[in-house]
């Protein structure tokens, strides 16, 4: 059984990767759209780069975090 702390801690470190998911796919977004004045493919990788971040690196947190406690 883990204690609250390091429970609070990693629950804090999974809503920052999905945060700086959340700002890769809005910059990408915004390099999209011509907004900011970078190359579209560019725009398209940050934001495919950011949603893997968002739905799928705090699952592998999470899993890794998993099997160390075993």
């Amino acid at each position: 059984m883990i204690d609250e702390n390091l429970a609070r801690r990693r629950f804090a470190v999974l809503n920052v990767i999905r945060l700086g998911g959340l700002a890769l796919v809005m910059f990408g977004l915004a390099v999209t759209q011509g907004v900011i004045d970078l190359p579209l493919e560019l725009g398209i990788v940050l934001a495919l780069v950011g949603m893997f971040d968002f739905f799928f690196v705090p699952r592998l947190f999470a899993r890794r975090w998993h099997e160390s406690e075993k």
